[in-house]
């Protein structure tokens, strides 16, 4: 009951949140012309525009260059360890539903050390939005291939070339169990970046968004092609999807419409070599996410989280001779 009043007493008191609201007092320290940077703005654009608590938002990391991006947003943040961002959201999604999570993770942290938590992340569908930067190596750790690194690319562990094909982060999304939202963003089309998150927070459920990245440091002219020539990009668009603006139609007339809740279109778009797809592939609303079906099941309520912290506290408490266990009241 004093819950429940406490927060209508909190909802009566208006706040406006300006885009100051969400910038910590930490500034970037990415490469000067990183596609981080595009990401961090669009996304305390979306905080603004939302107006999302900053005290109601998390942002979860694991290791790499993106995943900085918490330490730049005022707001909750976790820096994780290296390819266990998913799990540490995941649990933070399932003990506190009301708040709103946020994962970065880089092609690395994601889909090398990271695989086997994002493909069951996927299937789980928790209600979350998922960024992966995907710059196609490895920068924070300087220059070793990634798993989303093109053939033939030089790299610190590839000297003559990587001989793999690309592992590709959208077939393989959508190749998942209970898959509900997949789509692709790039960094140097802010506003169709900012669009596709947009859709993606509003989405109910796990929102898989890869973004092409650009890295001036290591990758310097991988998408070069793309950016100096917009007849490369197809722009995804349809009333369940995205709507262009005028400015933007003008410049990138390769256009596709297409309806994404058609698998079999996505799957093949996804798997486009010779141009970069931008937009929704992908989007089924009606596939049930895991925390709706758990919830309920046990209620996180103020008594029961003092519980559990004393019943772990406990585990590690060197207690006196002559000293009992405080029991929780």
């Amino acid at each position: 009951m004093s819950e429940n009043l406490s927060a209508c007493m909190m909802r009566m008191v208006e706040t406006d949140y300006a885009l100051s609201d969400y910038q910590s007092d930490i500034a970037p320290r990415w490469c000067v012309g990183c596609g981080d940077t595009a990401i961090l703005t669009a996304m305390q654009k979306l905080c603004r525009d939302e107006q999302l608590a900053p005290e109601k938002t998390v942002c979860v990391s694991g290791i790499g260059c993106s995943s900085r991006l918490p330490h730049y947003m005022n707001a909750y943040g976790f820096h994780g360890i290296h390819g266990r961002a998913l799990p540490v959201a995941e649990g933070v999604k399932i003990r506190r539903p009301d708040l709103d999570v946020f994962v970065t993770t880089g092609d690395g942290d994601c889909t090398s050390i990271g695989a086997a938590h994002w493909i069951h992340a996927i299937r789980y569908n928790m209600n979350m939005t998922v960024l992966l930067h995907d710059n196609q190596i490895y920068g924070l750790t300087k220059k070793q291939a990634s798993p989303t690194s093109p053939i033939g690319q030089k790299s610190n562990t590839t000297p003559f070339g990587s001989v793999l094909l690309p592992l590709n982060p959208l077939t393989v999304t959508l190749g998942v169990a209970n898959v509900s939202f997949v789509a692709q963003a790039v960094d140097w089309i802010p506003d169709l970046l900012y669009d596709i998150l947009k859709k993606a927070f509003h989405h109910r459920g796990l929102s898989f968004v890869r973004i092409l990245q650009r890295c001036p440091e290591f990758m310097q002219h991988r998408f070069d092609d793309y950016v100096r020539d917009p007849s490369k990009m197809r722009i995804l668009t349809h009333g369940n999807g995205l709507r262009l603006s005028p400015e933007v139609s003008r410049v990138y007339k390769n256009q596709e419409t297409h309806d994404p809740l058609d698998m079999g279109r996505a799957l093949a778009i996804a798997a486009i070599a010779d141009e970069i797809p931008v937009g929704i592939l992908y989007n089924d609303p009606s596939v049930p996410c895991y925390d709706d079906l758990r919830a309920g099941e046990r209620p996180s309520t103020p008594a029961l989280v003092e519980t559990v912290l004393r019943e772990e506290f406990d585990k590690v408490t060197i207690w006196p001779d002559d000293a009992e266990p405080v029991a929780a009241e």
